[in-house]
C-alpha cells in the first residue's frame, strides 16, 4: 500500500483480525513503539504489524507519512536535534518508546575506485551513525523501565560483502557490533538488542530492476524468490514481543538461504 493510498475493506479487516487475536493472547502487552524510516517498503510494512497487534506505533520520516494508526514525526536521524523533538512528541502523545526499530537507511552504491569520501560517510552517517542516535535516546526511558527491545535492520550484504557497495556493507556490518555492545552493557535491565538481516526484498526498489538482473540475483536464492516486505515485519514483531525476552545480540537471517549463517 502506497503511504498516500486509503486502506481497503480487506487491509481493515486483516488489522481487525491481528488485532483481536493480539489482545485476546495472555501475554500482550500494548508498548510504544518507534520505526525509524517509516513510509515506505521495509519499515512501512513493519509499522503497519506493529499497530495490527494492537500497540502504539510512531514513525520518523524525512518526508511522507506512515501507515494509517502511526504517529509520524518528521526527522533525520543524521540531525540529533530533530531526534530530540521527535522523542519529546512522541513520549508527550504516546509514551516513553519502548520498542525501538532502527530501520533507515540509505545508499550510495559505486565501485570503491569510484566511491568518494561524501559517498561513505554519507552512508555510515546514516545507517550506522543514525542507529547510534536512536539507540541511545531511546535507551534512556527503557533503562528507567528495566524493559526495552531495539532491533536494527541490517542487511545480508553486511554480512556477504557486496562489490559496489563497500560503504553499505561496511554500516550494515556494524549493526551487529553496536547491538551486541548494547546487549553487554544493558542486558541486566531487561533490555534486549538485536539484528535482523533481510535479504532481497520486494519493494519499489527492487521492482524497478531490469529483468536480467533480478533474475540474476534469484539465481543466488536457495528459496528461488524474494521475501515479502511482511515476512521481515513479522521477524521483527516476534522478536519485540514477550516470547523472544532471552533472545538479545543475535543475528536473525530473513533472507532465504543466501548468507548461509554467515
Amino acid at each position: 500500500m502506497a503511504p498516500d493510498t486509503k486502506p481497503t475493506t480487506q487491509s481493515r479487516d486483516y488489522m481487525l483480525e491481528r488485532m483481536t487475536t493480539a489482545i485476546l493472547t495472555a501475554d500482550f502487552t500494548p508498548r510504544t513503539v518507534l520505526v525509524t524510516g517509516g513510509n515506505r517498503g521495509i519499515g512501512w510494512a513493519i509499522a503497519q504489524e506493529f499497530i495490527a497487534e494492537g500497540h502504539r506505533v510512531a514513525v520518523t520520516a524525512r518526508s511522507g507519512r506512515g501507515p494509517e494508526g502511526s504517529l509520524t514525526v518528521i526527522a533525520d536521524v543524521t540531525d540529533g536535534v530533530s531526534l530530540d523533538a521527535a522523542f519529546a512528541v512522541i513520549e508527550a502523545q504516546l509514551g516513553a518508546v519502548e520498542i525501538l526499530v532502527a530501520n533507515a537507511g540509505v545508499t550510495r552504491d559505486t565501485l570503491l575506485m569510484r566511491m568518494s569520501d561524501d559517498d561513505f560517510t554519507e552512508v555510515i552517517d546514516t545507517n550506522l551513525s543514525g542507529a547510534f542516535r536512536v539507540v541511545k535516546r531511546a535507551s534512556k526511558s527503557m533503562m528507567k523501565a528495566r524493559f526495552g527491545r531495539i532491533i536494527l535492520v541490517s542487511s545480508v550484504v553486511g554480512l556477504l560483502g557486496s562489490a559496489g557497495q563497500v560503504n553499505y556493507a561496511a554500516s550494515k556490518s556494524g549493526l551487529v557490533g553496536l547491538a551486541r555492545s548494547v546487549t553487554r552493557e544493558l542486558g541486566s535491565r531487561g533490555i534486549t538488542a538485536n539484528v535482523v538481516a533481510p535479504g532481497f526484498v520486494e519493494t519499489d526498489m527492487t521492482a524497478a530492476l531490469p529483468d536480467e538482473q533480478q533474475k540474476a540475483y534469484l539465481k543466488q536464492i536457495p528459496a528461488n524468490r524474494f521475501a515479502s516486505p511482511l515476512e521481515v515485519a513479522r521477524v521483527i514483531t516476534w522478536l519485540a514481543g514477550d516470547s523472544a525476552g532471552y533472545i538479545s545480540g543475535a543475528v536473525i537471517p530473513v533472507d532465504g538461504g543466501l548468507g548461509m549463517g554467515h
